[in-house]
């Protein structure tokens, strides 16, 4: 595909690092874990991921905003909240990508303010450079410099997230 600069990681490498992080995941956590998925992006990820925690785990849903085209707002709005109560409960939050950090600092402090016994995250991708506010994420699959990535659940205006691997997108689509 023209549009893709070049492939960061490919669909087996990525693969192979859920079976690491839910290999760790597992042998942290004892008894049932609540996932939460953050829409769209971390559904080809946590689908993978999932499938190689060996625990009883109930999987939810968010659906947040803070971006406008390829800028962040600095205001996210929660647009598809959980079905499940929190409450009591160890909270696993699953993302595509952490680049401020302003949606899963959000995030985690909403879901401890509901009384989470635990709220911890695992992302496939950490850009620490664009960091704006910190953001512990105990599981992180790869960090990454400040490229524009697609792929694997990732998009440039809804588009490349179906890409079977995790590409830098070419700057000559979004500039």
């Amino acid at each position: 595909m023209k549009e893709i600069e070049s492939i960061l990681y490919t669909e087996e490498v990525i693969k192979e690092k859920c079976y690491e992080l839910g290999k760790k995941i597992s042998e942290d956590y004892s008894g049932e874990l609540l996932v939460v998925g953050i829409l769209k992006g971390a559904v080809p990820f946590m689908a993978e991921l999932i499938k190689r925690i060996d625990l009883p785990i109930i999987i939810d849903f968010m659906d947040v905003s803070s971006y406008e085209g390829t800028t962040t707002s600095g205001e996210v709005r929660i647009l598809k909240d959980l079905e499940f109560r929190v409450e009591g409960r160890d909270v696993l939050i699953v993302e595509d990508i952490i680049d401020t950090g302003l949606t899963l600092s959000y995030l985690t402090e909403v879901i401890k303010k509901r009384g989470a016994k635990s709220v911890e995250i695992c992302s496939m991708l950490t850009k620490p450079k664009r960091r704006k506010v910190y953001v512990n994420a105990k599981y992180v699959g790869f960090e990454i410099d400040d490229k524009f990535v697609v792929g694997y659940g990732m998009d440039y205006n809804e588009k490349y997230r179906n890409l079977p691997y995790v590409g830098i997108l070419s700057e000559s689509v979004y500039k």
